[in-house]
């Protein structure tokens, strides 16, 4: 059987320049721009906060971890989860239940009817969860009754 080499460690990133990830170069590379660009087109004091906000900044986004996770990817996590909705209701329309009509010889296309089924009693429930819990070996009575009520009727037809 051949030997298949299974790479490990695929989550490192691979480092370009020492200790530095190709992700914190690029980020570095843009922070240097947006410094750059400030330098140029703001007066002194405006420049040192903005490089303060811009180096504090690039700071959290190529190096600070949350759980494992890089900040940025943090962050739209945390505004994924406050924009949806926090409670998930599961609404049940009713008992409709589609029952296809048969084929006739007219060539009329009538629109499928919708037969709305009753709810089993409470009793009846029980005794069919135990049938199936049973995988069919308990019968009740009432049950036993109903099935042959049904054959027969069906067998009438």
């Amino acid at each position: 059987m051949p030997q298949f080499v299974v790479p490990q460690f695929i989550d490192v990133e691979d480092k370009i320049i020492g200790p530095i990830t190709t992700r914190q170069f690029v980020v570095g590379v843009v922070a240097m721009l947006l410094l750059f660009i400030s330098y140029r087109f703001s007066d002194s004091v405006l420049f040192a906060i903005q490089a303060i906000l811009i180096i504090g900044l690039y700071t959290l986004i190529a190096f600070i971890k949350v759980n494992g996770q890089p900040f940025y990817t943090f962050v739209l996590s945390v505004i994924r989860s406050v924009t949806r909705s926090s409670l998930r209701v599961w609404l049940k329309t009713g008992n409709d239940v589609y029952v296809p009509k048969q084929k006739t010889d007219s060539s009329e296309d009538t629109a499928p009817a919708i037969v709305l089924k009753s709810r089993p009693q409470s009793h009846s429930l029980s005794e069919l969860s135990l049938l199936v819990d049973t995988g069919g070996k308990y019968r009740s009575e009432e049950l036993f009754q109903s099935t042959q009520l049904a054959k027969n009727q069906h067998a009438k037809k």
